[in-house]
């Protein structure tokens, strides 16, 4: 790993520093700072100012938190056996630690994007130092809001995996449910109230003409430590789940057999890939929207009152949906547990599905609400407050509807599911792989023309009075369906959730060995009152994992087209700088314009860079894993695999995590900074590529590796086939699929959103240099990029880390 970030030092630093002085001296000087607020005291809302009407909001946002520590404390109070308890906190140290060592690599990623900061706001835009040190330090606290959700998520998750397996023993299907949604829940709230107390204390308390540059800063920070780690969690992941499950055929063993030392990597992968990456992804989510729609109506709207209604009226419906999500939550725990509380079975999947429609139409109730309250007249208009809140709807019904579509490519249940799994009895893993991919391209083609005709509502009802407000009343309606897709914030977070404490849940039960302990059944009876079945509880973790690999699948699409339909705002945000408000240069915005078409194309072909990028580090850290696994693990001799090996899996998955994060990261970084140069409109094309490209590929990868997840599933419970030639077929299928679903395609969102953000700054850039110099820039930052993506296959090539291990071997002996 030594030799890894020196010779990354040696191969960045000369082309880097060369291109910063280049830079600074010529970046001119602009006379005043765009993005300036305006003043949110000067329009009434119920009696009150906006400010007032916000700070109320504000008290709300942490009265959300406390929420979510009040269940955090609820789910730490739980019973659990100290078995149980040992490997959850063994899973939680080994997370932490590998937390810690991200969080290392992003404050080093953090400098060079500080960097670039410096210079626009610095130089460019002339902002003095305490604006610029200012924008820095809301950069750093965007990371860390990244970073602390993503911990909180962790810690609760953690929690919760050995709540939930110790349920399981009391031989009723509910609590199996209800501890990992409440986790869900306490992570959902706590995300959402920490991210609009960011967002409203800048809106609030920073100066007004640097309060829009201090968003940018925030936003940039977060989707970096989302994108950190998104890529590196999702990488680190499916390298233990591979290696993990590869055991069950090479060694005919259980599902998270105890003798195995790829199991604890693969619980630590669970958290983060699944619990961290989609935290961090969140958080970053909405603060990202929110930013596209604030830069959308400072530069797309010029009526100062106004922008002021638009801003609170965001900010208000963003506060009333925790209120939405937790009030919803609970009458729908109230309904289930009713329902479900005392019968020994129960469709895991039915009161997740019952949640996430309640809550859809009382935030489409609040939402006409609140506007018709907030705005009745907004720019002399008295039916644009119905409109608007159409227009969220469609975003709203998105976030419901996506769901069900998944779950038709993805559950348990699902024609397309139980056709892998026919296909498999005769076809082997051939036909397994075959009715996955084709489950994705269905599931693509639905997908995209469900989001399109939402997307087509919107922009009709755009065209209904919306133009005499704003330019571009289309694209602000294509952000408010972005806004309305997260309308159920809260919720979508925690049926997300939900999957990584299931997960869990199952190889906490195995670890633990529970079942092997003398005298267990009596210690039960005496410490905790019942009797136990332990078939039956394992058979209960098992259903429920199901419904836990569903409904993380539903959350991928959600999340990813949030992106596309966000960075959509977020491109005409650059678009206006580019053209002055739309009244010039208009003629390059059209693929007549050669450079404009060049950048579509290039944008689809550094998607397919990424997903093979992205997947060559899951293969060669999982041939690393797979290798070491089988030529230490000790089934006879063994209860349990020791610590020592265990951790040495989690080193392995880190070590190629952090590789594959760095190769990644750093082509992004330099081919944003070199499109960006080389010519303004082609970088618009290419923004507009790799949105649609990365769209259409990860709504693909996403349900093909959910179907071929549950495919295994429904082997492994309902056929109780595990040990057959059928059930290494299904595994085959999943280990396809787990870089699909859980790597490749849900990075595509915080990549999506970074280079869309990162961009703003270096288009503006580039466009106060002279034509040399830009095309100078433009080469030297390409030329670093194919370096970084040369290393991200030749350089992680599977026969590339055998030489290094022998050379290693050879040097020991």
């Amino acid at each position: 790993m030594q030799t890894f970030k020196t010779s990354f030092s040696r191969a960045l630093a000369v082309p880097f520093a060369a291109a910063i002085a280049l830079l600074l001296p010529a970046a001119a000087r602009a006379d005043e700072a765009r993005l300036v607020l305006p003043d949110l005291g000067s329009v009434e809302f119920l009696g009150m100012s906006g400010r007032s009407l916000l700070l109320l909001g504000l008290v709300v946002c942490a009265l959300g938190g406390v929420f979510g520590s009040i269940v955090y404390r609820q789910l730490k109070s739980l019973q659990v056996h100290r078995s149980m308890l040992e490997v959850s906190e063994l899973i939680y140290e080994t997370c932490k630690t590998y937390l810690i060592t991200q969080g290392k690599f992003i404050l080093i990623l953090e400098a060079f994007i500080g960097v670039i900061m410096v210079v626009y706001f610095g130089w460019l835009r002339h902002f003095d130092a305490a604006k610029v040190i200012a924008i820095l330090i809301f950069s750093l606290l965007g990371i860390g809001g990244s970073y602390g959700v993503a911990w909180f998520g962790i810690r609760v998750n953690t929690f919760a995996n050995s709540r939930t397996a110790f349920a399981a023993l009391r031989g009723k299907p509910f609590p199996t449910y209800a501890i990992p949604l409440k986790a869900g829940m306490s992570i959902g709230t706590m995300l959402i109230s920490t991210e609009l107390v960011m967002m409203l204390c800048i809106l609030l308390f920073v100066p007004r003409d640097y309060a829009g540059p201090c968003f940018i800063g925030f936003a940039i920070g977060e989707s970096l430590g989302a994108s950190a780690l998104r890529i590196a969690g999702g990488i680190f992941t499916k390298i233990a789940d591979i290696g993990s499950d590869l055991m069950k055929i090479v060694f005919n063993i259980k599902e998270d057999d105890a003798r195995n030392p790829g199991v604890i990597a693969d619980c630590t992968g669970d958290n983060a890939g699944d619990s961290v990456g989609p935290t961090a992804d969140g958080f970053e989510t909405y603060g990202v929207t929110g930013v596209a729609l604030i830069s959308f109506i400072l530069l797309g709207v010029k009526d100062p009152t106004v922008q002021v209604q638009l801003l609170v009226w965001i900010f208000a419906m963003r506060i009333l949906m925790i209120v939405t999500s937790v009030v919803s939550y609970l009458v729908n725990e109230a309904a289930a547990r009713a329902r479900y509380g005392a019968v020994d079975r129960m469709n895991f999947e039915a009161p997740l599905t019952s949640l996430v429609w309640l809550t859809s139409f009382v935030s489409i109730a609040v939402t006409f609400v609140a506007s018709y309250v907030l705005i009745p007249n907004l720019g002399g208009d008295t039916t644009l407050w119905w409109k608007l809140s159409l227009i969220i709807t469609c975003g709203t019904l998105a976030g419901a509807v996506i769901p069900e579509l998944v779950k038709v490519f993805t559950s348990t249940e699902s024609a397309h599911v139980r056709e892998i799994v026919t296909a498999s009895r005769e076809g082997g893993a051939s036909l397994n792989v075959l009715a996955g991919l084709t489950a994705g391209n269905f599931s693509a083609f639905w997908m995209g023309i469900a989001i399109a005709t939402l997307m087509a509502i919107g922009y009709a009802v755009s065209l209904a009075g919306l133009s005499h407000l704003m330019l571009a009343p289309a694209v602000f309606a294509f952000g408010l369906v972005a806004f309305g897709f997260l309308g159920m914030g809260p919720v979508t977070i925690a049926v997300d959730s939900y999957g990584p404490v299931t997960d869990n849940a199952q190889s906490v039960f195995e670890l633990s060995v529970i079942e092997t302990q003398p005298g267990i059944k009596q210690e039960l009876k005496k410490d905790f009152g019942f009797d136990v079945d332990f078939e039956r509880a394992k058979h209960y973790l098992e259903e429920n994992d199901g419904a836990g690999n569903t409904f993380k699948a539903t959350a991928k699409p959600v999340l990813i087209g949030t992106a596309v339909v966000g960075a959509t705002t977020m491109i005409f945000s650059i678009i206006m700088v580019l053209t002055d408000g739309l009244t010039a240069n208009m003629q390059y915005l059209t693929i007549l314009h050669a450079p404009f078409l060049l950048g579509l194309i290039v944008g689809g072909a550094v998607i397919y860079w990424f997903t093979g990028a992205s997947t060559q580090a899951v293969s060669t850290g999982a041939y690393r894993a797979v290798e070491f696994i089988k030529a230490n693990i000790k089934l006879e001799s063994a209860e349990k695999a020791s610590i020592a090996d265990s951790k040495k899996v989690v080193e392995i998955c880190t070590q190629y995590a952090q590789r594959g994060m760095w190769n990644i990261f750093l082509t992004v970084f330099f081919i944003t900074l070199a499109f960006a140069c080389l010519e303004s409109y082609f970088f618009i094309g290419y923004l507009i590529s790799i949105a649609i490209f990365g769209l259409y590929q990860a709504i693909f990868m996403a349900d093909a590796g959910g179907a071929w997840d549950n495919a295994k599933k429904v082997v492994e419970v309902e056929l109780k086939a595990k040990g057959t030639p059928l059930h290494a077929a299904s595994v085959v299928g999943d280990t396809v699929g787990d870089p699909f679903k859980d790597t490749s395609s849900v990075a595509m969102n915080p990549i999506i959103k970074f280079t869309t953000l990162f961009g703003l700054l270096a288009v503006e850039l580039a466009t106060e240099l002279q034509n040399s110099t830009r095309w100078a820039l433009a080469a030297v930052f390409f030329a670093v990029a194919l370096v970084f993506v040369w290393r991200s296959f030749y350089g992680m090539r599977i026969q590339v880390g055998v030489k290094e291990q022998r050379a290693r071997q050879a040097q020991a002996a």
